[in-house]
């Protein structure tokens, strides 16, 4: 197996964050929402813009995920004042999207796992995330990796209101799963 690496993401990279987002989303949704919806969704989400202020609030952070030099997947974690939902010492993650032709090439837990040690490093109490209730295999993803639901929020895709679970994973308080 190739080596996955992890890579932070700077302002510099907005036009590669805007490629990988949009793809991903689109690749991972299209197919269950209107494409109005979804050119509303990616447009106002990976704008230049909106990015360029993600990208330098200081309680967020992108990474990228690259084989053989080509992004594949990106994460997006969010502490603090960022959060979608503010919770106490908790670190949100609030994407990891990867390029469907890497599913089940360990890109994702990989990419967790730097969330992980994150959170530890910032000594969170927990990991939350909204993952929506009809991505099963998301879902999936996140109960194999001890997460649990604890409430619900609405997302907008465009201009329709769709359901994400709120799902957290307490973390140990030794550093048995500190990944760096």
């Amino acid at each position: 197996m190739k080596q996955i690496i992890i890579e932070r993401v700077t302002t510099n990279d907005i036009q590669k964050l805007q490629e990988i987002g949009r793809s991903t989303f689109f690749e991972t949704f299209a197919h269950v929402n209107t494409a109005e919806n979804m050119s509303d969704y990616l447009e106002n989400s990976f704008s230049d813009e909106k990015l360029k202020s993600e990208l330098n609030n200081q309680c967020s952070q992108f990474y990228f995920a690259r084989l053989d030099g080509n992004i594949v997947a990106y994460l997006k974690i969010n502490f603090g004042e960022a959060q979608n939902e503010k919770i106490d010492d908790a670190l949100e993650i609030e994407r990891i999207y990867v390029l469907k032709v890497f599913h089940g090439k360990n890109v994702a837990q990989t990419l967790y796992q730097k969330a992980i040690g994150i959170a530890y490093e910032i000594q969170a109490k927990c990991v939350w995330l909204g993952v929506w209730e009809e991505n099963h295999r998301a879902l999936r993803f996140y109960q194999k990796n001890g997460f649990t639901a604890f409430g619900k929020h609405a997302f907008w895709l465009g201009n329709d209101e769709q359901t994400d679970l709120l799902m957290k994973k307490e973390l140990a308080n030794t550093n048995e799963l500190k990944v760096s």
